[in-house]
């Protein structure tokens, strides 16, 4: 019995085709000896390859492929940087207690709104209380001298006293001035104005309550005040922090190599995932001056305008700068490349004849406004595939037909 090798189509088509090429050539042999005998037999021409990146639709596939032709595009030269929100600390107050007391009343939360020169907090200072005593008592003095002063004058003019009886008036009068300056300013320090300690003077009582006031606008982002604590002045924390949120800061951290390319002023749009598609406008105020040894990164901040204190603290952002002018580069719409399994871009290029397109390594520099910048692989003027080159690349490794 013989053993039948049954080989593929493909095997047994070129099998019978090289037959028929030997029979054919034979024949033209034969010819040739039999018109003239010194004539060769011409060699047939090899077969084309087909290429391997090539693919040809039928008419109802090619409907379905959107194509358009490479077009020249400004692509902006850009950086970007993940970072996140800070408070900005040049518009951040932290609010102590000029002596050390025990809080009486705390007025304001966290996140409540505040003016400059309102009430924070009050305290019972035992400094403070000694200060005005030591006011009342000084203004007392005052008044005593320059009534004694007056009647020395009256004395002197009748010659009642003598010269040095009336100096010594005078010189008593001026020391109760200086006295009661003096009294003035160390009440002054507690935060009372001129107003206020005349007020203190004229009812002679001290006042128990020494009141904390808040030196700027804003808002409260920190509190560790309550009725009965007792605080130190400057020792943390503090018991209330007052921040102004119209500006904040990002804080981003890019590489070393980057660095040259960032500069104090440059405009910065920031994005924050809790507000998907907007921006926030800032500028760079601070660039490091130092490099991270671990992360071989650099800190730029960022000041960026808030005026509905949006942005919170601490949340995660992204920030995008222009570093250059725009750079002019074919595009091609972000639908119209693929990404390979090796990592490398290709785009699809329609050839003379429509239905047949061509597999086309590129590569790809920015993106934007959903254009990519090709920077290698593309001339403007060529024609490829803008919509649909995943279904391309799908019949081409037998992934549809």
């Amino acid at each position: 019995m013989r053993e039948t090798i049954m080989r593929p189509k493909g095997v047994r088509r070129a099998l019978a085709f090289a037959a028929v090429s030997t029979l054919g050539l034979l024949a033209a042999g034969i010819h040739s000896r039999s018109g003239n005998g010194a004539a060769q037999a011409a060699p047939a021409p090899p077969p084309v390859a087909p290429n391997p990146d090539t693919v040809k639709l039928t008419d109802s596939q090619v409907s379905s492929i959107k194509t358009g032709a490479v077009v020249a595009r400004d692509f902006l030269v850009e950086k970007d940087a993940v970072g996140s929100i800070d408070f900005n600390e040049d518009r951040t107050t932290q609010v102590f207690t000029p002596y050390q007391g025990r809080i009486i009343d705390a007025f304001l939360n966290l996140g409540d709104p505040v003016k400059k020169g309102q009430v924070l907090f009050t305290i019972e200072s035992p400094d403070f209380i000694a200060a005005q005593s030591t006011l009342i008592s000084a203004a007392a003095t005052l008044d005593q001298t320059s009534s004694a002063l007056t009647r020395a004058k009256e004395l002197y003019a009748k010659r009642g006293i003598d010269q040095n009886d009336y100096e010594t008036a005078v010189a008593n009068e001026q020391s109760a001035v200086g006295a009661l300056r003096a009294a003035r300013d160390a009440v002054a320090i507690f935060g009372k104005t001129e107003t206020e300690i005349d007020k203190i003077i004229a009812a002679r009582r001290v006042e128990t309550a020494l009141v904390v006031k808040s030196p700027i606008s804003g808002t409260v982002t920190a509190r560790s005040a309550a009725p009965g604590l007792l605080e130190q002045p400057g020792n943390p924390p503090a018991p209330y922090t007052v921040s102004d949120l119209s500006t904040v800061w990002m804080l981003a951290n890019v590489p070393e190599s980057e660095t040259p390319h960032f500069k104090r002023g440059q405009v910065v749009e920031v994005a924050v995932s809790a507000y998907p598609g907007r921006t926030f406008e800032g500028h760079i105020t601070a660039i490091g001056s130092a490099v991270d040894p671990n992360s071989r990164r650099v800190t730029v901040r960022s000041e960026v305008k808030d005026p509905d204190h949006e942005l919170l603290p601490q949340m995660f952002a992204t920030f995008v700068i222009r570093t250059g002018a725009p750079v002019s580069s074919p595009a091609i719409p972000e639908a119209g490349v693929v990404r390979e399994g090796d990592g490398t871009m290709s785009v699809w290029v329609v050839s003379t004849d429509p239905h047949v397109f061509t597999r086309r390594s590129v590569k790809i520099g920015h993106q934007q406004d959903g254009f990519d910048q090709v920077l290698e692989g593309l001339k403007p003027g060529e024609t490829v595939a803008v919509d649909g080159a995943i279904f391309l690349s799908n019949i081409l490794y037998g992934g549809a037909s």
